[in-house]
């Protein structure tokens, strides 16, 4: 069986590719198994510092198949208990930088997937949206992630009117950061990666864990848990070597420790 989703690394970068191509790169149960397991080994890999997102062929993803019932995956739990955290989509815990490289089409679960990354790196011939309205059904952690990610009106003309906008209306709306040449699109993509990888990884960690958790939190308790989490990382390896190399003026070498 061939695998429908594809794991390559290089250095301290990873990309996953969606790696269905004859289907528009559309999640099928075996493809939701896969990416959850991508996920969980670059989270789980030390040596993995930045994760880059993107479709093989012509689309980045077009969503579930709706021909293989979807791609929700069978998890352990009761009826009411199943655990509903459990893929990248639905906002798995993953504090190291990512970058969607979005080569084509986007839609559904492939556009949620991307509204969960750092950046998002368009090409010219990329179309991002949530089809769902236009089939029948509500779209759910799209309806969630969107408006906190853009405007109200932006987030509701692609929650609630179904059409797919182009790359520049999606740059327009805050969605895209940038948009280059498609043949230019995974050499941006790895430049961004390797400027990442400069950072301290575990700073580059907490910081972006601060971002996130601070929030939905108020002020005093978002600067307390800053100075918290500021403790634990002063106290690494690579804090200490951040401060060595700077009074040596040399480039630091960072471990991840």
């Amino acid at each position: 069986m061939a695998n429908l989703v594809r794991y390559e690394q290089d250095g301290h970068v990873v990309t996953i590719t969606y790696n269905r191509p004859e289907r528009m790169n559309a999640i099928n149960g075996q493809m939701r198994a896969e990416l959850n397991a991508a996920w969980l080994r670059f989270r789980d890999d030390n040596d993995a510092w930045v994760a880059i997102l993107t479709g093989a062929g012509k689309a980045f993803c077009a969503g579930a198949d709706i021909r293989e019932g979807g791609a929700a995956g069978t998890f352990a739990g009761t009826f009411w208990e199943k655990p509903t955290i459990n893929s990248f989509e639905s906002g798995l815990e993953l504090f190291k930088p990512t970058i969607a490289a979005v080569n084509g089409p986007c839609l559904g679960y492939g556009l949620t997937a991307v509204s969960f990354c750092d950046f998002v790196i368009a090409s010219e011939r990329a179309t991002f949206g949530f089809p769902e309205v236009r089939l029948g059904v509500p779209t759910i952690v799209g309806a969630i992630r969107m408006p906190q990610r853009l405007r109200w009106a932006d987030a509701m003309e692609l929650l609630l009117i179904g059409e797919p906008v182009d790359a520049w209306r999606a740059k327009e709306m805050g969605l895209v950061w940038k948009v280059v040449p498609h043949e230019a699109l995974m050499d941006e993509a790895r430049q961004l990666a390797a400027r990442l990888c400069q950072a301290a990884p575990l700073a580059v960690r907490a910081t972006k864990e601060v971002a996130v958790r601070t929030r939905t939190m108020a002020w005093v308790e978002a600067v307390r848990f800053g100075e918290t989490m500021r403790l634990v990382a002063n106290a690494t390896a690579d804090a200490a070597e951040g401060r060595t190399a700077a009074r040596e003026k040399r480039p630091p070498q960072w471990k991840g420790q």
